[in-house]
């Protein structure tokens, strides 16, 4: 009975860190003397790298939150040109586990080992990171950077999901404020 609740809290505490380990994660920072209240209108300046089915996702994400901030898109010449970078790289971790017989039957007495064997397995996960740069138009300098990386599934629905979710949390507090200085 022991070895089975041994087991189950390993199981437990395993998947608590598989959800800690693959959670999305948003940054985002901003240049503390730009006036956010002056900018209204933003133009696309370009995604890196081009892939034409990811590149619409991206700007439809990021479209649909500067809409809902109260910014409109223009085709050129917009008070903020935006840059989306994204990349994927894939990831390794180890887990180990161990069965739960360790020490034997004296080893608190005698300081010895015991018969306990432990597994390490390798997981390669592919972790995709998407950079979103607004630069202002006229000083050429950037004004806000927003990033997420996710760990990606092999659907590209559920990655869709992801990112919308990584693009409104990136810009959940935005614009940052009013003139600051």
């Amino acid at each position: 009975m022991k070895l089975v609740r041994s087991t189950a809290v390993c199981t437990v505490v395993f998947l608590v860190m598989l959800g800690v380990a693959f959670a999305q994660h948003v940054q985002t920072d901003f240049d503390h003397q730009a006036n956010f209240s002056q900018y209204k209108t933003y133009s696309w300046q370009e995604i890196k790298p081009a892939n034409s089915l990811w590149d619409a996702r991206i700007k439809n994400a990021v479209d649909a939150q500067l809409a809902a901030k109260g910014w409109t898109q223009v085709d050129s010449g917009g008070d903020v040109a935006v840059v989306a970078i994204k990349t994927t790289q894939t990831q390794r971790t180890l887990q180990t586990f161990y069965d739960g017989f360790g020490g034997g039957w004296g080893w608190r007495r005698f300081g010895g080992g015991g018969f306990g064997d432990s597994t390490t397995t390798e997981h390669d996960y592919k972790e995709g990171t998407l950079v979103v740069d607004l630069y202002d138009a006229k000083s050429k300098q950037l004004v806000w950077r927003g990033s997420a990386e996710n760990t990606l599934s092999d659907k590209a629905d559920k990655n869709e999901k992801n990112l919308d979710k990584g693009v409104a949390k990136m810009f959940k507090a935005f614009p940052p404020g009013s003139a600051r200085g």
